[in-house]
């Protein structure tokens, strides 16, 4: 799909939403067509593709065929489109997905499959800790995974930076190893209480 296809999409979906045809929140991607047509021209169609509430373009480019997309959005699940046959899932919930994606990147590592798994974020859920944790988890277990983060410098209508503070800044954290001495609990032999 050409990014004239994609815009063309989205216009359609915005008349019949202005037309209060559609009794739910849509929420549109104008703007990074071009960015997400680079992406996905990596993405094959046997990988899985993880989205957010702002998911049209996404499944669109993962080849959803845009009759069953417009009619799902027109039924109001604009912001959880979902198909397993596309192996396409999507929340509304902020890094939802997140865990759910690392757990079928190390379903495909551990079948042996070649097939991978594309997550995409925003800047706001790539600042919260279930990012950070998924991706290290991911990292640390060499799994088949993208997180792609979709950054228009907002968390819903606040800048990023001003939400979740400069992404110069660093923690500062102290870190040391030391050889354990005791048991992780208790005292290293059984007790029996009476």
């Amino acid at each position: 799909m050409n990014k004239a296809e994609l815009i063309a999409f989205e216009e359609d979906i915005k008349v019949h939403f202005l037309n209060a045809e559609i009794r739910a929140p849509v929420h549109f991607s104008a703007g990074n067509e071009d960015a997400l047509i680079k992406i996905f021209k990596e993405i094959r169609e046997t990988d899985w593709v993880f989205s957010t509430h702002r998911n049209h373009l996404h499944a669109l480019l993962h080849g959803i065929p845009k009759e069953w997309i417009k009619s799902e959005i027109l039924a109001g699940r604009s912001m959880h489109l979902n198909n397993q046959e596309y192996k396409f899932m999507t929340s509304a919930i902020v890094g939802g997905c997140l865990p759910i994606a690392v757990g079928v990147a190390m379903a495909l590592k551990i079948k042996g499959s070649s097939d991978k798994v594309f997550v995409l974020v925003g800047d706001m859920a790539a600042s919260v800790g279930t990012f950070h944790d998924c991706a290290q988890y991911a990292a640390r277990n060499n799994l088949p995974i993208t997180f792609i983060v979709e950054d228009n410098g907002l968390s819903t209508n606040t800048p990023t930076q001003e939400a979740w503070g400069s992404s110069d800044s660093q923690p500062s954290i102290i870190s040391y190893k030391y050889k354990r001495g005791c048991p992780h609990i208790n005292a290293g032999v059984w007790v029996i209480f009476k």
